[in-house]
């Protein structure tokens, strides 16, 4: 059997948590953190917490990442965080292609494709977001749409020595309170896992493809057990870092039967 991939398991704190409490929630995952060997973990503060929340960080087991980024070193962009201010700030991921960036924002495929490979230029790790809308699952449409989404930053991944990772949010489950069951979510990640192969077996090996899409303590252990998923990336579960912790313990439950 093949071993499993070990665990990732990122939070996503949106647009919570931008100051001191943020900081006070990074002190208590970094107090999780002994007691998860095997699995990575990552929090997502806004960015007027990052590099508070990173010095909290420093010299524990926790990693930080950028919510977005744009794909310039610098410039006349107003408001937007270039790669190396994240690198600054103590980031060392950054999720790239969020739905929500997709749709509120315009954001292209060809755009999150452009910002992954600067991402991975700058020396950043992506975690790149695909996923469907309810109209497209509903008309069958879901391969097809993560397909395309996955296909335009492939080569970006495929050039780069650098570790990446995939989540599938289904557009439908973010903030719903509804996810995709175990088999539905194996469908997909197995679908991205045999892409990933086409290009390069040894991207298929290393790439940990995220389940996303309201993960929470009584349905992670679930998701995580299917063989195609390799961690999670949690939104509102993200914000309780007792959720967050016992999310992390079903992975690592997982990683070490």
């Amino acid at each position: 059997m093949t071993p499993r991939r070990r665990p990732l398991v990122a939070g996503n704190w949106k647009m919570h948590h931008g100051g001191s409490t943020g900081v006070e929630l990074a002190t208590e995952v970094v107090r999780l953190a002994p007691s998860l060997l095997h699995v990575d973990l990552v929090i997502a503060p806004p960015f007027t917490a990052l590099a508070a929340c990173a010095h909290e960080c420093d010299g524990s087991r926790v990693e930080v990442a950028g919510q977005n980024m744009h794909p310039k070193d610098s410039g006349a962009f107003t408001g937007e965080v270039s790669p190396r201010m994240l690198l600054d700030a103590g980031c060392t991921w950054v999720i790239l292609g969020h739905s929500e960036r997709r749709q509120h924002f315009g954001e292209s495929d060809a755009f999150v494709a452009e910002k992954i490979a600067a991402a991975l230029a700058a020396g950043l790790r992506p975690i790149a977001c695909v996923g469907e809308t309810l109209a497209e699952r509903e008309a069958g449409r879901t391969l097809a749409v993560v397909e395309r989404q996955v296909r335009a930053f492939l080569p970006a991944l495929a050039a780069s020595s650098r570790p990446a990772a995939i989540a599938y949010e289904p557009v439908w489950a973010i903030g719903t309170g509804k996810n995709a069951g175990p088999a539905e979510a194996q469908e997909v990640h197995a679908a991205i896992r045999a892409w990933l192969q086409a290009a390069s077996m040894e991207l298929a090996s290393d790439t940990r493809i995220l389940y996303g899409g309201s993960v929470k303590l009584d349905n992670a252990r679930d998701l995580l057990a299917s063989p195609d998923v390799d961690g999670a990336l949690v939104g509102g579960a993200s914000l309780d870092a007792a959720s967050f912790g016992g999310i992390a313990r079903a992975a690592e439950a997982l990683s070490t039967s």
